[in-house]
């Protein structure tokens, strides 16, 4: 990934278009408000298949990215440990897509 990808994630953060953690970003799946589900690799399996399992339910095909960092590596990208986060931006999903 390139470190644009990551820049990007923290550029969202400030302008309020993520939701990180399991009942914020399942909320924001839930409400259709999320573009992108993105998870750490160190998450459970358990974890990996709700949200899978979410982001396909009732046509929402919301696509999952799962990146080769942990939750410690997302805390020094975002400022907070956490193993799961949506996009809730349209725009900024089309520009993260570009750097995977």
């Amino acid at each position: 990934m390139d470190s644009k990808f990551f820049n990007l994630l923290g550029l969202a953060r400030r302008a309020g278009k993520l939701s990180w953690g399991h009942d914020t970003a399942l909320f924001a799946i839930k409400t259709k408000k999320a573009h992108l589900c993105i998870l750490a690799s160190d998450v459970s399996e358990r974890l990996k298949k709700e949200f899978f399992r979410e982001c396909t339910y009732d046509g929402r095909n919301i696509e999952i990215i799962e990146l080769d960092k942990t939750m410690e590596d997302m805390k020094s990208i975002i400022g907070v440990k956490t193993g799961v986060l949506t996009i809730d931006d349209e725009g900024f999903r089309k520009s993260l897509k570009k750097y995977i």
